[in-house]
């Protein structure tokens, strides 16, 4: 699961990039395999409000 050091790492390596952009934690626990159907409606469901 991405975490705050993992969000910190992440801007850190691409902060040129990233600009103003909003990354987010999902809260997803690494668990799932590839392509998991489960993972997939999850991942629809929590960024249904990222996304509209």
């Amino acid at each position: 699961m991405m975490e705050q050091r993992h969000r910190t790492a992440v801007r850190r390596q691409f902060r040129s990039s990233l600009g103003s952009t909003l990354i987010v934690c999902l809260g997803i626990p690494d668990r799932y395999r590839y392509m998991d159907p489960h993972l997939i409606d999850l991942l629809e469901r929590k960024m249904t409000r990222f996304t509209g």
